[in-house]
């Protein structure tokens, strides 16, 4: 389950189930914005402090965004892609060959528009009806 994310440091959701266990992949916006980025793998015990000196479209952006949107405490869509973009300043990548808080004072004064988006809701893994069994 986590193959992809090789070399990535994300969160796992493990869900048993009738003796079965299942893994789900949760990445962080650092992990997704990392993996934009199409860099090789590196081993971290091996590498340390990397510089992430690459560049990802705005595009790419708020499709992490509508990934993590239902995670954000943002109240609407652009707030969120203002999250995403604080998170690839601090990976220290750039977004369209420009610094992210370009982007982002350009969001705010409304130079950029961003389509608003709605995450669906979260569905409950492992959900099942309340323990009522005979009263006595």
């Amino acid at each position: 389950a986590t193959k992809d994310w090789k070399g990535l440091r994300v969160m796992c959701k493990l869900i048993v189930q009738n003796r079965q266990a299942k893994v789900e992949v949760n990445p962080s916006a650092a992990a997704m914005v990392i993996k934009a980025l199409k860099e090789p793998h590196r081993d971290r015990k091996k590498v340390k402090n990397v510089k992430h000196s690459g560049n990802i479209t705005l595009q790419q952006v708020i499709e992490i965004a509508k990934f993590t949107r239902g995670k954000s405490m943002a109240r609407n869509m652009k707030g969120t892609v203002k999250e995403i973009l604080g998170t690839a300043q601090s990976v220290g990548c750039t977004v369209d060959r420009k610094p992210a808080h370009d982007i982002i004072e350009a969001i705010s004064s409304g130079e950029i528009t961003i389509p608003e988006y709605e995450a669906p809701a979260p569905k409950e893994a492992g959900a099942h009806p309340p323990a009522g069994g005979k009263k006595h």
